[in-house]
């Protein structure tokens, strides 16, 4: 019973989530669109392009309005009032507020892409875009609403509500002076007043957003991190996945193994000759002289390879020469495929005399 307990614990410990994510599990997550990013840093840095832009390029944009509904007011006496006039009057209109705009949608769009880049680079994930029926989930769905992450959210907004009213009110409040006489000017500088006020709220308001947003950022990559975390189990399974099942690999060796011996086994009946040590170490020789410059090893082995090798060369009535130092050499020193080094040709060349005048031919082969 204890011992079952034992194992109990273990794999219940092992499954624990408490190992960082490996960077193959972060690479699958950002596969399928999930990344650490708050959607508040594009909002504030496109409400900061805005605003700065206004500052720039803001009296064009009133001069350009006005002088929009000035050439409309202008020409309602002479136009006659008809559903085509209209109609064509609002499209002229529409276009000509868009273009007046355009500046402004731009900078939204350069700096929204900009925010979203500083954050995740380059992302095209369709994943979240799959219909899932876990989404529509009753249950899942109020888990969500009653969850930790929500509470957070709620923080959050309250947190943005405060500091936003705060910032507000501090920017008017320092302009309260120049408020209480704004019915005393002019239309046209009451309207540049106001612009100034909105233009310099606005900035303020920005930058504070931008500030939360980058403490946003480093909650939603702790979080992030945190829901992505892995079991010791978890990393075994994946090393296992990328590396390969170490069962599987030692099957596939075997296999190879099995495979390169079978191919040399069968290069054995053409050898003239299988030098051994004579029990732990056995060495084929070929040689060919109208095909080969020297002796070349077509097998070797040492122990059973060595056994295999004495049992096939006696099955095919193959030479087999005792001679421990120089099998052990040849074993040691040639791959098989290739020729005897110069400093064996003397001790090779006299077994292979000796197995040609057992033969009873001088040449090479069979």
């Amino acid at each position: 019973m204890g011992t079952y307990r034992m194992k109990m614990n273990l794999q219940f410990f092992s499954q624990e989530k408490t190992e960082k994510a490996t960077p193959q599990k972060k690479q699958d997550s950002r596969k399928k669109g999930q990344i650490a990013r708050s959607a508040e840093i594009p909002s504030a840095l496109m409400m900061i392009g805005v605003f700065l832009f206004m500052s720039f390029i803001g009296g064009w944009m009133v001069e350009s309005l006005q002088s929009m509904i000035r050439g409309n007011i202008m020409r309602i006496p002479e136009w006659e009032l008809t559903e085509k006039n209209l109609d064509l009057m609002m499209k002229e209109n529409v276009w000509q507020a868009a273009l007046i705009a355009a500046p402004l949608m731009g900078i939204s769009l350069v700096m929204g892409v900009i925010g979203n880049y500083m954050q995740v680079g380059f992302l095209v994930a369709t994943d979240p875009l799959k219909a899932k029926l876990e989404r529509i989930n009753p249950l899942k769905g109020a888990k969500r609403i009653f969850s930790a992450r929500t509470l957070v959210e709620l923080l959050k907004s309250l947190i943005k509500i405060t500091f936003i009213s705060s910032v507000t009110f501090i920017v008017l409040w320092r302009k309260r002076e120049e408020m209480m006489v704004i019915s005393q000017i002019s239309m046209g500088d009451a309207i540049g007043l106001i612009g100034s006020l909105i233009i310099q709220t606005g900035l303020a308001v920005a930058i504070l957003l931008l500030f939360l947003s980058i403490l946003d950022y480093v909650y939603q990559k702790y979080d992030f991190e945190k829901n992505i975390r892995m079991s010791k189990q978890d990393i075994k399974d994946e090393h296992k996945k990328s590396e390969g099942d170490p069962l599987i690999k030692s099957r596939i060796k075997e296999k190879q193994r099995e495979l390169g011996m079978n191919r040399m086994i069968s290069e054995i009946p053409k050898a003239d000759v299988v030098i051994t040590n004579p029990t732990h170490f056995a060495v084929a020789l070929r040689y060919d002289p109208e095909e080969m410059d020297v002796p070349t090893v077509v097998a070797k082995g040492m122990d059973f390879v060595a056994q295999k090798i004495k049992e096939t060369a006696k099955d095919h009535d193959i030479v087999m020469s005792e001679n421990v130092p120089l099998a052990r050499a040849l074993y040691h020193q040639v791959d098989i495929g290739e020729g005897v080094p110069e400093d064996l040709f003397k001790a090779v060349a006299e077994v292979l005399a000796y197995v040609y005048s057992i033969k009873g031919y001088p040449g090479g082969g069979n």
